[in-house]
């Protein structure tokens, strides 16, 4: 990147360059790395390569800079050999963070030798350096702030686009050992397959707002709370609505599991839903599409958000399976299409575990209603709610119903 400095005229202190004491840059940089990597923790830490290296080189650079400012004479190539190299460091991974406490380091050095002989004639002088010397510095640290993020941003593309791909392979059952190679990524003897769901932000309901950046807000919030709970050993595809996440098989407690559902919703500021199916790695698109059928059911019996595993749901999995079965328990409830209110209190009192007191208030109604509709339930349908029996029928009738075509349709049109 090119930047043009205007020139202005040399500053110099006791009739000498003020640039002078910075002339000797590879004597004077050996000093300074020398400098650093004694008083400067994060160098300290460099391997040796880096230290005498790149670091070395780097400060010969900045003192190249530093000198041609000081002199008024235009410095871009020397901003771009500057980028050129912060961007050499980004790829191999040295922290910014000992790259700026050098820089600075060095600087307080190099200001020292400026001023040195400095005298009380040369005080106009010595304001306008400090704001030369300001200008340096912003130079130096802006110039390797700039390559390191772009650096960064493009291998974080990079390796991002590659997970994705092996996300993809991993969930259409295609080969991935080579694709796992070149992202560096293991696969695992097993994975936790977790199909997500993501409802609407309450913003995305707002019309004075652009619903595409509140949505895209929720999942960026979301997959950064994916990353930092999870690490790189998360593989998801995950969309404004939902998706599919894999996690390695035994790496987290059930405990961690639902905390993970949980701290989701919380980044995500919506009550996400997700339901969980364990597979081996060639196995893994069959499971996907368990996993999801089971988060179709979790909503469809209208169930509380949170992460629901296969077991734990089984039952109600196979009696939504199509089949005889479903189609006489999904009849038991017709007698009640025209009582709609008698359909609603079944459902509210089953769901609140047959709590008469809770199904009255959410009613609105007397607890002596609760009963009358009850008692009506068991004369229309043959099975009396008041009894296991009949409670387990009407409750299968439920499940099996939320997949009745014409109850799917009166959702539709709901």
């Amino acid at each position: 990147m090119a930047i043009d400095s205007p020139l202005r005229p040399n500053l110099t202190i006791s009739g000498q360059p003020m640039s002078t004491p910075l002339r000797d840059v590879r004597a004077l940089s050996r000093q300074m790395v020398g400098h650093f990597v004694e008083n400067v923790v994060p160098c300290g830490t460099l391997p040796g390569e880096a230290i005498y290296g790149d670091i070395t080189t780097i400060t010969r650079v900045c003192l190249e800079l530093a000198a041609s400012m000081l002199d008024g004479q235009n410095i871009p190539e020397k901003v771009e050999k500057l980028e050129e190299a912060a961007a050499g460091w980004a790829r191999e991974g040295v922290p910014i963070d000992a790259i700026h406490d050098a820089i600075h380091a060095g600087f307080k050095m190099g200001v020292d030798l400026v001023v040195s002989k400095l005298t009380a004639k040369d005080f106009d002088t010595f304001v306008d350096s400090s704001k030369t010397n300001i200008e340096i510095l912003h130079t130096l640290t802006s110039a390797i702030s700039r390559a390191y993020f772009r650096e960064l941003r493009a291998v974080v593309s990079e390796h991002h686009t590659a997970v994705h791909t092996l996300t993809s392979a991993l969930l259409g059952g295609r080969p991935t050992s080579t694709m796992a190679r070149e992202c560096g990524v293991a696969i695992a003897e097993s994975y936790v397959v977790l199909a997500v769901s993501i409802p609407r932000h309450r913003d995305e309901h707002n019309p004075a707002l652009d619903t595409q950046v509140v949505a895209r807000r929720k999942l960026r919030r979301t997959q950064a709370e994916l990353a930092a709970r999870c690490g790189g050993s998360a593989l998801s595809l995950l969309s404004i609505d939902g998706g599919t996440i894999l996690l390695p098989a035994g790496q987290h407690s059930d405990e961690e599991l639902d905390e993970l559902v949980a701290g989701l919703s919380r980044a995500a500021q919506v009550g996400i839903t997700a339901a969980l199916v364990e597979s081996v790695p060639d196995q893994i698109p069959g499971a996907v599409d368990q996993a999801h059928e089971l988060l179709d059911m979790v909503h469809r019996l209208h169930c509380v958000t949170g992460l629901y595993r296969f077991d734990e749901l089984a039952l109600e999995y196979q009696l939504t399976r199509p089949g005889p079965g479903r189609e006489y328990l999904g009849a038991v409830l017709t007698p009640l299409d025209e009582h709609t209110e008698l359909l609603e209190t079944l459902q509210l009192h089953i769901a609140n575990n047959l709590n008469r007191q809770r199904t009255a208030r959410a009613l609105h109604v007397h607890t002596n209603t609760v009963d009358y509709r009850l008692k009506r339930i068991g004369q229309l349908t043959g099975f009396d709610p008041s009894q296991p029996s009949g409670l387990w029928y009407l409750r299968s009738a439920l499940i099996a119903r939320s997949y009745h075509p014409t109850d799917a349709a009166s959702r539709q049109v709901g």
